[in-house]
């Protein structure tokens, strides 16, 4: 299967554990959707829900060259660039195909044990597994009408 070289598109659900020292085994089913330009490289940082998100490194790059774009003497940008980046940090897989998640971070996705891992367009979401169903328990109840209120004007 021939990776693209301009989208990177993860799929799937994975539970696992974290070991003893606090590393992510990342699952084949990931590893196979990794694409080549990221050579191993990610970056892992707080995403807007009490998760964590990994972003391969070609698509971070794209990421911080955007954010880079913001006007810094605008508060708000400034605001946003700070919080956005604070607790970023680079990975790379280890031989067994591990990552090493910093602890700051564990602690503010209030990951203990069990993690889900669900992949995310361009980038892998990392949930604590109960703070995962406790999202997914609350959904919206009408996703139909949130469906045509978010995509209804798009196709």
């Amino acid at each position: 299967m021939k990776k693209s070289t301009l989208v990177t598109q993860f799929l799937g659900e994975y539970e696992l554990k974290l070991d003893a020292k606090g590393r992510l085994v990342l699952p084949a089913g990931l590893m196979r959707q990794l694409p080549a330009e990221a050579a191993g490289r990610l970056v892992v940082n707080r995403g807007f829900e009490k998760c964590l998100v990994l972003y391969p490194a070609n698509e971070w790059d794209g990421i911080v060259a955007e954010v880079t774009k913001l006007n810094q003497y605008v508060k708000e940008n400034r605001e946003f660039v700070r919080y956005f980046l604070r607790g970023a940090s680079p990975l790379e897989l280890d031989a067994a195909n591990r990552i090493n998640l910093p602890n700051p971070l564990l602690d503010y996705a209030g990951i203990e044990k069990d993690v889900v891992l669900f992949g995310n367009l361009n980038k892998i979401e990392i949930w604590s597994k109960q703070l995962y169903n406790d999202m997914l328990n609350n959904e919206p109840g009408d996703f139909s009408a949130l469906a045509e209120k978010v995509m209804g004007g798009r196709l």
